[in-house]
């Protein structure tokens, strides 16, 4: 943990660097959102980045959205959907527990927030990338995100609402481009290079800006209206993530290296409360299509989930549920059936002609796995899957010789976390639906606003890829036009 988040009283400082009405630290999704709508109202906007340029976590990611209701994309690429239909889907998805007033009304306004997107410069190609995969290797705007998968094709219509800006795999850079250019173009001013180090606080106890180190120098920004802090989660701090979410200590970090919780932490100084700061996304590193068209074991040889899952379901169930280490069982016919893309360079670990000889070089208990694929390819000669419910399109006896993929040695040859499971945490600052940051005893506390990692948004225990540059911008904005609309203090 780096040093003291205290806030700094405003007489304290004397004449400040710098002044603006609004003040936004952080300068990725959630950051960009906000300070374009800030400016957009009217607002003299200071944005402040610790990088050396906009961007964050969001221009590494891989740029979906998480987007429907009846999106123009959706109609384009021949879909139906409501707002209900989503809905239904996410609060299954997202639960047990999700924040449900927010995901109502990111449902309902998810067709709109959209437009906006697109209206602030976001490509998206109508066209759709139909097999499971964590990222497209291709620039097509539409993708599936586990709705089609069991129990979910129980629960709503099933209907892909993942939306990508047009660039293949790593599309975020896209995404931030236009968001970032859009935001300095409605007004907004970045600094960079810039950390904030501790909210300030005038004599009524309104956060009245932020103290920041620039080059090692210090600098006092004064915000006469609001400060709105999105500057991420926490998993690159150590003793945060200790004492908060545990659980992916020892695993690896999505992250840009600078998601260390300072927000979090300059905000709780100041009386904020925080909500489910132990939720986290998961992902291990194995390409989707592979286990959809073989399957997921754990370390005792067992099948623990329908593979052809959104990915980070299954993930979240191996890291929370099952002992590890995971393999990625397949046979050779089921391999062949991959396209080179879609495998993300991942290479056998171990090879066998028989089940006995794989188990052997697993470390599995004999006859574990053995077990396991003999009830699976009985069910699966029939097309079923009674167990899990994988879909009949995955589903076909695995046959020698067989291959087991190491989720640890990650892709395109470059070796993943030894758990080979890397996330990022989801739990953050309290906010209302406006952004505002609320104290522990449920108020707004006068002047901050935080959206994206920095806050708690529609999650509960669950994760799905988009929710959270989705909620990031939807909620950014909102608490963009908020701080833009107090009275100056």
């Amino acid at each position: 943990m780096s040093a003291t988040v205290e806030p700094v009283g405003l007489r304290e400082i004397g004449r400040p660097d710098h002044e603006c009405d609004v003040l936004v630290v952080g300068f990725g999704c959630a950051g960009a959102a906000a300070a374009y709508e800030a400016a957009n109202a009217g607002a003299d906007v200071l944005v402040l980045e610790w990088a050396g340029g906009p961007g964050g976590a969001s221009a590494q990611s891989g740029g979906e959205l998480y987007l429907g209701g009846g999106t123009a994309l959706q109609k384009a690429c021949g879909f139906d959907d409501t707002p209900d239909q989503m809905y239904a889907y996410l609060e299954a998805a997202l639960g047990p527990h999700p924040d449900t007033a927010k995901l109502r009304l990111y449902c309902d306004e998810s067709v709109e927030h959209f437009e906006w997107l697109r209206a602030r410069g976001v490509p998206f190609k109508a066209s759709l990338y139909s097999t499971p995969t964590w990222m497209p290797p291709t620039d097509d705007g539409l993708m599936w995100l586990g709705e089609n998968a069991w129990p979910f094709t129980e629960i709503a219509e099933p209907v892909p609402r993942g939306h990508r800006p047009a660039a293949p795999l790593f599309a975020g850079k896209v995404l931030m481009d236009a968001l970032s250019e859009a935001a300095t173009g409605a007004g907004a001013v970045a600094h960079v290079d810039t950390r904030a180090t501790a909210l300030i606080l005038d004599d009524d106890g309104r956060v009245a800006g932020a103290m920041a180190r620039r080059y090692g120098e210090r600098v006092a920004y004064r915000a006469r209206r609001a400060v709105v802090l999105t500057t991420g989660g926490f998993v690159d701090d150590e003793e945060m993530l200790g004492d908060h979410a545990p659980i992916l200590l020892g695993h690896g970090k999505v992250s840009d290296g600078r998601s260390d919780g300072s927000g979090i932490r300059m905000a709780a100084a100041v009386g904020a409360a925080t909500r489910r700061m132990g939720e986290v996304e998961a992902a291990l590193t194995v390409p989707p299509l592979l286990v959809a068209r073989g399957m997921l074991v754990d370390a005792l040889g067992r099948r623990f989930i329908n593979e052809d899952v959104y990915p980070g379901r299954f993930s979240h169930q191996a890291l929370r549920h099952q002992p590890g280490p995971y393999w990625a069982i397949i046979d050779e016919e089921g391999l062949e059936l991959i396209p080179e893309a879609d495998l993300w360079g991942a290479r056998p670990k171990h090879v066998a002609e028989t089940l006995a000889e794989l188990e052997e070089s697993l470390g599995m208990p004999p006859d574990s796995l053995t077990v396991t694929v003999e009830v699976y390819n009985r069910h699966a000669a029939r097309g079923e899957d009674p167990c899990f419910h994988k879909n009949p399109r995955w589903l076909r006896p695995l046959r020698p010789p067989f291959a087991a993929f190491d989720p640890g040695d990650g892709f395109w040859g470059v070796g993943g976390p030894s758990s080979g499971i890397s996330g990022f945490t989801l739990g953050g600052l309290r906010t209302d639906l406006d952004g505002a940051v609320l104290d522990h005893s449920g108020a707004p506390i006068p002047g901050l606003y935080a959206a994206g990692r920095a806050a708690h948004g529609i999650h509960g225990e669950g994760y799905v890829s988009g929710t959270s540059l989705g909620d990031g911008t939807f909620f950014g904005r909102r608490a963009g036009r908020a701080a833009a609309g107090e009275t100056p203090g």
